[in-house]
């Protein structure tokens, strides 16, 4: 079963949470959760004084429960950036076919890419009493200590697609470079000679992995990689366009053009025409994700095709080891994408 749910402002300003218990009793939030989970660490005194407290103060979670209510209560959280994004839905299709088969049910939430929002839903998820989180980063994220806190508390944390060297957890992705170099690669093999990458928020550090990848696959086939070809934006339309006209208005503009999504693409495509540069005769584009509205553009945009479902499949998975063996090490399971070639490409100009 998913639940989907959406944590609104109001929610957010009236939920009692852990830090507002610690706070008023000066002691740690760590020794927080342990109390209401009746660890054996904890005095009687000290796990009756924070349940009176977290009662007081309108503080709401599975801890506080019965203990059978506690033993029926199986639910995974999920964080992703939008769901209206196609992998995102699909991973979300894959860790529920595993959730569901182990008697686990999943809590879905959205970011929005939002830092502030993923914070919120941290704590939201752990006041409902999760038994773990998987999670993609929000664009806007670039300090990870609620996810830090997820790890004091015990609470096992599972993050997919976009990821963080800062945080030692299990990890399912991509290889990010590798994709990225090989669809460079496919540009240069159609005649392509100057290829530019417009990225998109540069904190995401899948963002630098695909830029370095780009990189890559110019030098190694002879190419110069021009510090006025790497172009970031924002996720939003006018941020994206800006950054497409910025290369596609320049005296010499791009020939071949690598986007962070087929979002970004599909902004790039409509910056060409306003241009009056014919796709893929003077541009080819490629974009990231494989969006089923790809197939449906004129031209169809060639893309790279991430594997969503098993990916959420396979975060699952790490998450339910982990809820089963706390002292499992930690893995990182770099899946396998593939270029799906359309017609944003097609210029025949293979030799």
């Amino acid at each position: 079963m998913v639940i989907l749910r959406t944590f609104n402002s109001k929610e957010e300003k009236i939920a009692a949470t852990l830090k507002d218990i610690a706070l008023s009793l000066d002691i740690s939030i760590s020794t927080v959760s342990r109390a209401l989970k009746g660890h054996h660490r904890i005095s009687l005194a000290t796990q009756q004084k924070v349940k009176q407290k977290a009662k007081q103060i309108g503080y709401r979670s599975l801890d506080m429960l019965d203990s059978q209510k506690q033993k029926n209560s199986n639910l995974i959280g999920v964080i992703i950036p939008k769901i209206s994004y196609h992998l995102y839905a699909m991973a979300i299709s894959g860790i529920e076919s595993i959730a569901e088969a182990h008697g686990m049910h999943i809590i879905v939430c959205q970011s929005n890419e939002s830092y502030e929002r993923e914070k919120s839903l941290v704590q939201e998820l752990i006041n409902v009493g999760v038994n773990g989180i998987i999670a993609s980063l929000a664009s806007e994220t670039k300090k990870f200590g609620h996810f830090t806190e997820l790890k004091k508390l015990g609470i096992p944390l599972v993050f997919f697609n976009r990821d963080c060297d800062d945080i030692v957890t299990n990890k399912v992705t991509i290889d990010n470079k590798r994709a990225a170099y090989e669809a460079v690669s496919h540009l240069i093999s159609i005649g392509c000679k100057r290829i530019a990458y417009i990225g998109g928020p540069e904190i995401l550090q899948i963002n630098a992995d695909r830029a370095e990848g780009y990189k890559n696959a110019l030098v190694e086939n002879g190419l110069h990689a021009y510090e006025e070809d790497i172009v970031y934006s924002n996720f939003d339309k006018e941020s994206i366009l800006s950054a497409a006209r910025k290369l596609l208005y320049s005296p010499e503009h791009p020939d071949g053009i690598l986007t962070f999504s087929d979002q970004i693409a599909i902004s790039v495509m409509l910056a060409a025409k306003e241009r009056g540069i014919s796709i893929p005769e003077k541009l080819s584009i490629i974009g990231f994700n494989n969006e089923p509205v790809g197939e449906l553009l004129e031209p169809s945009l060639t893309s790279i095709d991430q594997p969503g479902f098993r990916m959420g499949e396979e975060a699952a998975k790490l998450l339910l080891k982990q809820l089963n063996n706390q002292e499992e090490p930690y893995e990182k399971k770099i899946l396998k994408s593939f270029l799906v070639v359309r017609n944003s490409t097609n210029k025949n100009k293979i030799i």
